[in-house]
């Protein structure tokens, strides 16, 4: 589906505030002696001009038709409301990045195309050859025109304790610059820790680039974000929201997670800058396992180059390339896949599903929030048709009930083509991993949702490595043997009003 209404709690309140405004407007007028009839007339007006270029613009620019079907039915049915509502959740304002920053003013009701932009050229990956399995290997290059690196070193994080020493630890040895970028940056705990790490380094004389999520800041009240400043970082907010100037991107975020240290060291995954993925902590209340990653070799400057895209989409200052060559590391083969709401719409998504069509042993999938679209779902059914073994394991209760009751009303079309899924109780597993056929792991910040395949600027790394498959999978299994598995019985077995209330969020599986 395209860019639309998100439920997560910041969207809500925004369109709260919205139908409130309007309802205090209206008992102001009835409060006025003049007559309000002229008023409620003059929104008529304005409502009759706004819906139709509104709705032309759905009909012109959105590329899923049921997206356009249910944005068109807002605007039409709540007069004002409907068009604002779209105008701030529903366009893509994201335009190719030379566009972008040629010095012209970008309309915003630019009436384009919703979809990625492919590069001509030769989308044959000279590495995919030397590459085991080799079937999985060229799917990437066709589908994001990148190309594997070789000789890379991958070192896999199980949750805070093993991840936040190491990453404090490269921090107090960098010498010439470190670029971080996190979803959320808490001061507090581990998070204060990082501070003081990064201060240090600032004060030793290294370049510190921070980029923290304009709404992942919220979540604590920006409280890193001053102490980073006065340390001499250079921190920057990606989108944060705004009156003046109006900022119109609220929807979309920057859910990515990448540490660039020297050229040398890069690190990604999905762990935040936060005390909740220290899963020993006694005081922890919202204990939240993951995994990262510690990288070394030519894939450091594809993530060097992720970051600085981002740097240069907020700040318009473009980061120098590494020059040197990154050493050999190790014997892993990495692509970086960057996935957003512009040029590379729909690359991690279109990567996976065909990924999953050519699986020939197994898929394992271990994921926190799981609303996979029609296609993946397809690719699922495919793949367990032809007697690939495919396990997905989801937690039990997620920090976002609404998206495991949507969840639940749609795992019938998995279970009954046999496909094994397990929900794993607590603690809370947001870790995002899939493991296919012993050799191919992909890694990185996004979950098999509408959210992050269609509107979050998402990264993932895929990993030829047969041992680092293998731990992997391993650990994968470790969580399904302390999960129960979901049967096709007991979801049928669901009491009506669960059915009903499961069935009802489905519905918004599309903007979840």
């Amino acid at each position: 589906m395209g860019e639309a209404i998100s439920c997560t709690s910041d969207d809500i309140r925004v369109i709260r505030a919205i139908f409130r405004y309007y309802g205090s407007y209206n008992n102001r007028l009835r409060a006025r002696t003049v007559n309000p009839l002229m008023y409620y007339w003059l929104i008529v007006l304005f409502h009759l001009v706004v819906m139709p270029i509104a709705a032309l613009h759905v009909l012109v620019s959105k590329r899923d038709h049921r997206a356009a079907l249910g944005w068109i039915g807002v605007i039409v049915i709540f007069p004002v409301a409907g068009p604002v509502i779209y105008f701030v959740f529903g366009i893509n304002r994201v335009r190719t990045k030379a566009r972008l920053f040629a010095g012209r003013h970008l309309p915003v009701m630019h009436f384009g195309y919703e979809r990625a932009t492919r590069e001509p050229g030769d989308d044959h990956d000279p590495m995919a050859s030397h590459v085991d399995p080799p079937y999985l290997a060229e799917i990437g290059a066709r589908a994001t025109g990148r190309r594997l690196s070789a000789n890379n070193q991958i070192t896999p994080f199980i949750n805070g304790e093993q991840f936040f020493p190491r990453l404090i630890q490269v921090i107090d040895e960098a010498k010439e610059y470190i670029l971080l970028s996190s979803y959320l940056f808490s001061p507090s705990g581990v998070g204060g820790e990082v501070i003081n790490a990064l201060s240090r380094a600032a004060a030793r004389g290294v370049t510190v680039r921070v980029l923290i999520d304009g709404i992942g800041a919220w979540y604590s009240l920006q409280g890193a974000i001053q102490p980073l400043r006065r340390a001499g970082v250079k921190v920057r907010l990606f989108r944060p929201p705004g009156l003046l100037p109006p900022s119109l991107d609220i929807n979309l975020r920057n859910h990515r997670k990448i540490v660039v240290v020297d050229h040398q060291i890069g690190f990604f995954g999905g762990i935040n800058i936060d005390q909740r993925h220290m899963v020993n902590d006694p005081n922890n209340r919202h204990i939240t396992e993951d995994v990262h990653f510690e990288a070394r070799g030519p894939v450091v400057h594809d993530l060097h180059r992720s970051f600085a895209d981002d740097w240069l989409l907020i700040t318009r200052t473009p980061l120098d390339s590494p020059l040197d060559p990154a050493e050999p590391a190790g014997t892993s083969y990495c692509r970086v896949i960057d996935d957003g709401p512009g040029d590379n719409l729909s690359h991690l998504s279109m990567t996976l599903s065909t990924v999953f069509t050519a699986a020939r042993e197994h898929i394992t999938i271990l994921m926190p929030y799981f609303l996979p679209n029609q296609e993946m779902t397809a690719a699922l059914q495919s793949a367990s048709l032809r007697g690939v073994k495919v396990q997905v394991v989801l937690p039990e209760r997620s920090n976002l009930r609404f998206v495991d009751w949507a969840t639940r009303n749609m795992l019938w079309e998995l279970l009954l083509w046999d496909v094994e899924v397990y929900y794993k109780p607590a603690p809370f597993a947001h870790t995002k991993l899939v493991v296919v056929d012993d050799h191919y792991v992909l890694g990185g910040s996004a979950n098999l949702d509408a959210r992050s395949l269609r509107l979050n600027y998402e990264l993932g790394v895929e990993v030829f490595d047969a041992p680092l498959a293998e731990y992997l999978h391993q650990h994968i299994q470790a969580a399904i043997d302390v999960s129960t598995r979901v049967t096709l019985e007991r979801l049928d077995q669901r009491p009506f009003w669960q059915r009903v209330r499961d069935a009802f969020f489905w519905l918004f599986s599309s903007y979840l």
